[in-house]
């Protein structure tokens, strides 16, 4: 028997044994469904009279990743999910896409999930469906995903305008300021923005982009446009960041901004940023989501070539929705995508929408309903939640989930615009409440650089640590009332970055593998873990070996063991973890 006594580690509070560390990905169909039952209504609608529409072709097979959450090594990680993914779609849509070209069907391939955009009719649709290969046909139809105008330019409090405060209200809430006091300022970190684009050239964030080293800039890896045809003021497919309507230059000053004159609006003014374009004018589609996930994922040269990811940003910001009563349809390919991005060690980060006033289980748009997505709604100046905030749970899973994960500033926020270089505006919106999360975590990985990518493990942090106090109208949704804690009117409560801080020194995330003598793991081996009162938890190793215990307290000694008796041989532990320590391997027998 082999044993590991770990003494004095320093590393990360996490609560995270209640939560699962993998998303469900989702499971194949088997081709049970009928032919119509694969074609979502829309689809059908659209192509009535010989008319044809642009669809979305998801494959039933689609590849597990899980293994990611296993690979330590972040450029590894980000590499095992790349190739995996999107050699596993070269190799499975060889016969659907001979198929389409046989019937002179012109379409798109992606790999961020496993599918195909293609322009159909309802001849096709019905021949498509048909096909065991094929889970689901949905429509990829073209909506409005932001704040609508009664939203977003709600009235300001008379403290609130559109000059400078020195630090605005919104970061001041989620106690940035006192991170920074202690030296950490997201410096090491890169945010993606997805959204209406970014002027990049604004004096708040040209210096926090990626792509500019204080002389020249250079787009590549930086920035892609998933906008192919119309595009606004833009216009499409440009190759240096551009804003068509001002929301994405928004939300990225929330995450990063500060002009070193005054406008101190950006949470994590130390990090980077680099953007994707996902929205004509604040209107989206399912294939331009996709094609921006995959960017962030593997992003490319300017040319689209080349793909790397190991310039992958480590956190998501998603300030839009694709709801479902606006004609979004493509639930599973989105959730699938969000699964494989989050697998890459990727935070995806989400506003929780805006349809408060419609009451309980108003969470009802991608990419809030999703497990693997965090959540926020949007609190205004005196931490009274927002009258547009939406509410949980979400319905999207049986049982439902509680949303949102948690709440941030969201009404009237100031943040830059896209008019000008120095300019500045008010908007309110769960959307401006997303970039304020995005911004803590930010901040808590360059605290905590060994927590960068542990998703799970800081969303734990993040709700265990959030501030409750939060003002709102007695209610109960999901059977739970607002007078409780966690619940779907504000779930957590309001983010903050400082107590996060001070709590992620408390515990550590201790893994390893249990492996033959020859090194090959073994599946199935009990690992125990024992305190300094020799309290025993227990772990159950995977497929290759791996174990994980969650929530170990730094401060104790604990012995590791791994029966034995059970083997021929003689079963070891090796490649012990504990985030942000150095083991001593004296005792190790």
């Amino acid at each position: 028997m082999r044993f590991l006594r770990l003494q004095g580690l320093v590393g990360l509070f996490a609560l995270a044994a209640i939560f699962s560390l993998e998303p469900q990905l989702p499971v194949a169909a088997g081709g049970h469904q009928s032919v119509n039952a694969k074609v979502a209504p829309e689809v059908l609608d659209a192509t009535r009279d010989g008319a044809r529409t642009s669809a979305i072709l998801l494959l039933d097979d689609q590849p597990d990743v899980g293994y990611a959450y296993q690979i330590a090594d972040s450029d590894e990680r980000g590499w095992y999910v790349y190739r995996t993914l999107s050699e596993h779609a070269e190799r499975t849509q060889r016969a659907l896409r001979r198929h389409l070209d046989s019937k002179g069907i012109a379409y798109r391939s992606f790999w961020a999930a496993n599918m195909l955009v293609a322009e159909i009719g309802r001849e096709d649709a019905l021949d498509i469906a048909s096909r065991a290969d094929v889970r689901r046909i949905d429509e990829n139809g073209k909506a409005r995903w932001i704040e609508k105008p009664d939203v977003a330019k709600v009235t300001p409090a008379a403290s609130l305008t559109e000059t400078p405060v020195a630090i605005e209200w919104g970061v001041t809430n989620v106690n940035a300021p006192a991170v920074w006091g202690l030296g950490y300022t997201g410096a090491g970190i890169v945010v993606g923005g997805l959204d209406t684009g970014i002027r990049w050239t604004h004096s708040a964030i040209k210096s926090k982009y990626r792509g500019w080293n204080g002389m020249t800039a250079d787009h590549n890896y930086n920035w892609h446009d998933s906008i192919h045809s119309g595009g606004g003021v833009c216009g499409s497919n440009t190759t240096a960041p551009c804003d068509d309507n001002g929301h994405g230059s928004h939300t990225v000053g929330t995450m990063v901004g500060d002009d070193g004159t005054g406008n101190q609006i950006g949470v994590a003014p130390g990090a980077k940023w680099i953007g994707c374009r996902n929205m004509d004018e604040g209107d989206g589609s399912p294939a331009s989501y996709t094609e921006c996930f995959q960017f962030m994922i593997a992003p490319t040269d300017s040319m689209g070539n080349n793909p790397n990811p190991s310039l992958r940003p480590h956190i998501l910001n998603n300030s839009w929705g694709c709801t479902f009563g606006e004609g979004c349809t493509t639930r599973a390919e989105l959730e699938t995508i969000v699964n494989n991005t989050v697998a890459a060690g990727i935070f995806v980060q989400s506003s929780a929408g805006n349809t408060g006033g419609a009451g309980c289980s108003s969470v009802s748009q991608a990419l809030a309903i999703y497990d693997a997505t965090f959540a926020a709604g949007a609190i205004d100046v005196n931490n009274n939640l927002a009258g547009f905030s939406s509410r949980g749970p979400s319905t999207f899973y049986d049982p439902n989930i509680l949303k949102p994960n948690i709440t941030a500033p969201g009404a009237n926020i100031r943040s830059i615009t896209r008019s000008a270089d120095d300019a500045y505006s008010l908007s309110s919106g769960t959307s401006m409440a997303s970039p304020h999360v995005a911004g803590v975590v930010a901040l808590l990985w360059s605290a905590r650089p060994n927590m960068a990518r542990n998703i799970a493990v800081t969303k734990a942090l993040l709700q265990t640590t959030a501030n409750p106090g939060v003002t709102v109208a007695e209610q109960t949704c999901g059977g739970i009332p607002s007078t409780q804690v966690p619940n779907n009117s504000f779930g957590y409560g309001r983010v903050d970055a400082l107590a996060a801080y001070n709590a992620s020194g408390e515990m550590v995330t201790v893994s390893g593998r249990v492996v033959t003598p020859e090194g090959i793991g073994v599946r199935n081996a009990v690992v125990s873990m024992y305190d300094v009162n020799n309290v025993r938890r227990t772990a159950t190793t995977s497929s290759f070996g791996v174990f994980t215990f969650d929530g170990v307290r730094s401060y104790e000694g604990y012995t590791v063991t791994v029966a034995s008796k059970r083997y021929r041989f003689a079963p070891k532990i090796v490649n012990i973890v504990a985030d942000l320590s150095t083991l001593d391997f004296t005792g190790l027998q």
